[in-house]
C-alpha cells in the first residue's frame, strides 16, 4: 500500500474532559495548513485552526504536528472493543500504509507536493490523554504498548489534504525511532546512553534525559 494521509484533524478548546480546557479532542477536516509555530512556550500548534492549550508541555517547533498510523488505531480498536475514529489520539495526521513508529528521529517526509515534515520524537501519555480515552490504566497500557506515534516539525510549510502521498526523503543512520526514545525516557539505560550519544533530541530534552540517566546510575 502506498503511504498516504488518510485524515487531517484539528481540535477546538473544550471543557469537561479534565478540569481545564484542552484541545485533545480532534476531528477530521477537509485540509490543514501547517507551519512552524515557533519555540515551545511561545508557539502553539503548527496546524492552523488547531488548539494547543498547555504550552508548557505541548506545541512549539518540535511538536508542531502529531502523526499516528491508522493501523495503530485499528490495533487499539480491537484491543478495546470499540471503534477509534481518526483524531482519537489527538493526532493531526492519521496515516495509512506508513509505519509511523518505525520512522527515525530526524527523518524527513514530503507530504503531498510541497510540505516537508521532520520527525522529532515520541508522544508521552498524560492524564489528559487518559481522561479523553476514558480507559482505566490508560497511561500504563499505552506506555506498555510503546508505539507512540511521532511528533513532527514543519520544515517546509504548506497545505495537507486527505489522500496526499507521503514520501521518505531522508533517514539518519543512527536508526533511533520515537518509541526507542520513549523507552529511553522510561528507564532503558542502554537506549538512554545511545540517545544521548547521538544527540537526537532538542537541547532541553537532551538535558532532561541526561539528568534522568545520572540519577538512575547513582
Amino acid at each position: 500500500m502506498t503511504a498516504r494521509v488518510l485524515s487531517v484533524n484539528t481540535g477546538r478548546p473544550v471543557a469537561g474532559i479534565i478540569n481545564r480546557l484542552t484541545g485533545i479532542d480532534k476531528h477530521p477536516t477537509d485540509e490543514i495548513a501547517v507551519f512552524d509555530p515557533g519555540p515551545k512556550g511561545v508557539g502553539a500548534s503548527g496546524v492552523q485552526d488547531d488548539t494547543v492549550v498547555n504550552l508548557r508541555h505541548h506545541g512549539g517547533t518540535d511538536q508542531a504536528v502529531y502523526a499516528v498510523a491508522r493501523e495503530e488505531l485499528d490495533w487499539w480498536s480491537a484491543d478495546l472493543g470499540r471503534e477509534l475514529a481518526p483524531g482519537t489520539f489527538g493526532e493531526n495526521l492519521t496515516t495509512e500504509g506508513l509505519d509511523v513508529d518505525a520512522a527515525v528521529v530526524g527523518e524527513q517526509w514530503r507530504v503531498g507536493s510541497s510540505v516537508v515534515l521532520t520527525v522529532t520524537g515520541p508522544r508521552e501519555p498524560c492524564a489528559t490523554f487518559a481522561a479523553h480515552m476514558g480507559v482505566r490504566g490508560w497511561v500504563k497500557a499505552f506506555a506498555a504498548r510503546g508505539r507512540t506515534g511521532a511528533y513532527l516539525a514543519v520544515t517546509q510549510s504548506g497545505t495537507i489534504r486527505p489522500g496526499d502521498g507521503i514520501e521518505v526523503l531522508s533517514r539518519p543512520a543512527h536508526g533511533l525511532t520515537p518509541p526507542e526514545v520513549f523507552r529511553a525516557f522510561m528507564g532503558d539505560r542502554e537506549l538512554a546512553r545511545k540517545v544521548l550519544a547521538e544527540r537526537v533530541m532538542p537541547d532541553k530534552e537532551h538535558a532532561k534525559l541526561a539528568r534522568k540517566l545520572a540519577r538512575w546510575e547513582q
